[in-house]
């Protein structure tokens, strides 16, 4: 460690949800890495001592650290997506295991969405793990949705964690801190968003709405937890003011009156757990971009909590 504080690496680090929930649980983030030059500028604008390299992970030397983490792209595993074996971009989890054995961290810990556990009937998460464990760590894996750690959002990622070996550790994924079985309600969208003043219109992506837009619900209520916050602009979830929509037919919704927006970045940046005072780097649809693509800083910060019992 330096510093006094356990060291951490980022790959694929885009905005830094994974960052901000390392560091509130004790972490320095020493070293972050993403090809995405309004991520990196993010990036670099709220970790201001973190060594930031804007380039691809294929050509990155890296430091000495105490844990590596990362949400390796997940397009190719998305069960939105075509879902390829063959896509490139399932592949890059090579690059994320080549760092851990150049690096041998104690711990590793990576974000990946639902789809990864049925892709190609299970098998590429089964490679994934054969490989981690391979570098010499005990690796477990947990499909968890960030609504039972109070996020406002309905959103199912797998988690990863590698503990290396020798350090004899036990890593146990957080229990739940809402939701049924905890006696504590999921955060709703009034508690999140509700006392916002009104959004700028240039915060707010204003296009049309195609017809995969249509092909499903789109808007939660103000007592219910978010859908998923997406990468894409165009796909994100409507304003809880807004008129509701209803089916008409399989896969076919229309408007039920003419009130309607989407949620503004600031408001998916909220809901997704970034501090109100967080700021994006870009264009309006990079900024939507950047906030979908992240981990919710406070299940990064759940998981870190259990890996920082080690430090203590």
């Amino acid at each position: 460690m330096k510093s006094g504080k356990p060291t951490v690496i980022s790959l694929f680090c885009g905005a830094g949800g994974d960052s901000v929930g390392f560091e509130k649980a004790g972490f320095k983030i020493i070293f972050a890495n993403d090809i995405d030059k309004f991520s990196c500028n993010t990036f670099q604008k709220h970790f201001k001592n973190t060594e930031v390299i804007c380039d691809d992970v294929n050509d990155v030397k890296l430091p000495d650290a105490d844990v590596i983490v990362g949400g390796y792209p997940c397009q190719g595993f998305s069960l939105a997506g075509p879902r390829l074996v063959t896509d490139k971009r399932n592949l890059l989890y090579l690059e994320f295991a080549r760092a851990i054995k150049d690096v041998k961290p104690k711990f590793f810990m990576a974000e990946n969405v639902k789809g990864l556990l049925t892709l190609s009937g299970g098998k590429i998460v089964n490679a994934m793990m054969k490989e981690f464990s391979s570098l010499g760590y005990s690796v477990g894996y947990k499909l968890v949705s960030a609504k039972w750690y109070g996020v406002p959002q309905d959103r199912e990622r797998v988690i990863i964690v590698g503990v290396r070996k020798d350090t004899g550790f036990n890593f146990v994924f957080p229990q739940p801190t809402h939701g049924p079985l905890t006696g504590r309600n999921y955060v709703n969208l009034r508690q999140a968003i509700g006392g916002l003043p009104e959004q700028n219109e240039e915060d707010i992506y204003d296009s049309g709405f195609s017809s995969r837009y249509m092909s499903r619900n789109r808007i939660r209520g103000w007592n219910h937890v978010s859908f998923t916050i997406p990468a894409m602009a165009r796909q994100v979830p409507l304003h809880p003011s807004s008129d509701s929509m209803k089916k008409i037919e399989k896969d076919k919704w229309v408007f039920t009156g003419f009130n309607q927006r989407r949620l503004s970045w600031k408001e998916c940046a909220i809901i997704q757990g970034f501090p109100k005072k967080f700021s994006f780097d870009g264009p309006l649809v990079e900024k939507y971009k950047q906030i979908g693509n992240a981990i919710p800083p406070l299940l990064a910060q759940k998981i870190a909590n259990g890996i920082m019992k080690f430090f203590k």
